[in-house]
């Protein structure tokens, strides 16, 4: 074959590569204003930075798919966001529902293990069938499809990992959305085990997929998203939103940004936002707001585990993780979904060299039978053991309420670097209404010896006794908390590491 021949056989296979799944199945996504594969990879990139990986990979195991699976349903590349490097695959529906099969796992697997070694976050647009049949089925299937790589599903946190869930989401494709350190979810997806028809199959009844694994699902009730958008677009905005505050690979400090204008000032109304009841309810959520750089809080789980919030914000510029107990629910008592919900951002924290910063007002930890079924002391545990093995700057700010356990696990008797308080804190083994309760249980005190009683419990739980002590480095004003925060950084970011962490939770398991 000729030059001239073997050029034009090249621009054949692109052309064919091109067209992915053909005109028709993508003018009825077009129509239903979604993203084909190549248009998300080009939104979300910056602009002409995509180099594709594997254009030509088609079908390997049934000869008859060779001339219908342009690119093996699998997109795969390198390209910059932002400016920085980053490993994309993005699953085309239009061929194959996106089904795993030989070809395309080699491919996901290549953009993984150049992204892991080289030191860049790896982003998954998730949207496939799962495992291709009849490819995977058979002894001989099996033994030649999976199971080849070793290192598939390890997550060591060298480098980000990032998901949008973009439509049906079975399989392999589930699998890294859960091994993400960031999963937003466009609405109308599905995030399962396997499809809804399936799953109708295996119990004998009819499933709905929302049901099955719709975004309300796992936005509240499961905690495996971290986001929910609208549409494509809003999707991979937040992506690359969450990849700006973190670094590009664990063996360096998270990016710097400028710090808007007017981000003091606002730090001077905390008070103002703090009830002086101890007992009324407020949004911690406008607290956090208030202390760190303007408009730079960026919640995560916001439906999930609502008794804390959790999410990056800057403070002077540099990349902090806030934990911050919530009262507009239960009260602030943490609740199981609560505790998961800390202990999987502090890995993420601890494994990517972002400092935390605990806002502290919680009565405790939720107590009761629910609780016990869900496991409630492991999950304290767990969430115990990860602060104590966290080896990034801890900072804890007791605002109002410090009880029992959960005085330790934000942070309290030395563990975090800094603990301070504001005047109003208040701190005990429990709150003196219940423990007037639990010391007279059994018998029918009277409301006099009921007063007295509360009144002994009440009178050590002031501030004053833990910085007489030295349990907390400083007492401070509310309107100080800023500043005050942004110097103790400066002395615990600025050690021999250079900012960079020990990384002891880095291969903790993504969701337990």
């Amino acid at each position: 074959m000729s030059l001239e021949k073997k050029m034009a056989e090249l621009k054949e296979r692109e052309e064919r590569a091109y067209s992915m799944g053909g005109e028709e199945k993508l003018q009825r996504r077009r129509e239903a204003s979604i993203l084909n594969a190549r248009e998300r990879i080009d939104y979300f990139v910056d602009p002409g930075s995509f180099m594709e990986s594997g254009l030509l990979g088609v079908s390997s195991v049934v000869e008859a798919d060779r001339e219908r699976t342009p690119g093996d349903g699998k997109l795969v590349g390198f390209a910059r966001v932002d400016g920085r490097p980053a490993g994309i695959a993005s699953n085309d529906f239009t061929v194959k529902g996106a089904s795993s099969s030989l070809t395309n796992m080699k491919k996901i697997s290549h953009v993984k293990r150049v992204a892991t070694e080289r030191g860049f976050p790896l982003v998954f647009f998730g949207e496939s069938s799962g495992a291709r049949m009849p490819d995977n089925m058979g002894s001989r299937g099996m033994g030649a499809l999976l199971g080849n790589d070793p290192t598939q599903y390890v997550r060591h946190r060298e480098s980000p990992w990032a998901t949008a869930i973009l439509g049906q989401c079975y399989g392999s494709s589930a699998w890294y959305a859960c091994l993400s350190d960031f999963t937003v979810m466009r609405k109308g997806s599905v995030l399962a085990v396997a499809s809804a028809s399936l799953a109708s199959v295996a119990i004998g009844q009819k499933v709905d997929p929302e049901d099955l694994g719709g975004w309300k699902l796992h936005d509240e009730v499961t905690g495996l998203i971290d986001r929910v958008a609208e549409t494509d677009e809003e999707a991979l905005d937040l992506i690359r939103k969450f990849l700006s505050y973190l670094p590009s690979h664990k063996n360096e400090p998270p990016p710097r940004a400028l710090v808007p204008e007017g981000s003091d000032e606002a730090a001077a109304q905390v008070q103002d936002i703090l009830p002086e009841s101890r007992r009324r309810v407020y949004d911690v959520r406008k607290i956090i707001r208030s202390m760190v750089d303007q408009d730079s809080f960026f919640e995560l789980k916001p439906r999930f585990g609502r008794t804390v919030v959790t999410g990056l914000a800057r403070l002077d510029g540099g990349t902090v993780g806030i934990v911050a107990n919530n009262p507009m629910y239960k009260a602030g008592a943490m609740d199981v979904a609560g505790c998961e919900k800390i202990t999987r951002f502090l890995v993420l924290c601890d494994s990517f060299n972002i400092p935390i910063v605990m806002m502290v007002d919680t009565p405790g930890f939720v107590i009761g039978i629910e609780g016990e079924r869900m496991k409630a002391p492991g999950k304290i545990m767990n969430f115990m053991t990860a602060l104590q093995m966290c080896t990034v700057p801890k900072l804890s700010v007791i605002m109002r309420k410090s009880y029992g356990q959960a005085y330790l696990n934000m942070g309290g008797g030395r563990n975090s670097d800094e603990v301070v308080a504001w005047p109003t804190a208040e701190v005990s083994f429990m709150d003196p209404a219940y423990s007037v309760q639990v010391v007279t249980w059994g018998r029918n005190p009277s409301e006099e010896e009921q007063q007295q009683l509360r009144k002994q419990m009440e009178r050590d739980n002031s501030v004053w006794g833990l910085a007489e002590m030295y349990s907390v480095q400083s007492v401070i004003r509310p309107a100080d908390t800023r500043r005050h925060l942004i110097k103790t950084l400066e002395f615990h970011t600025m050690h021999l590491s250079g900012g960079i962490g020990k990384h002891q939770l880095s291969a903790w398991p993504t969701t337990f």
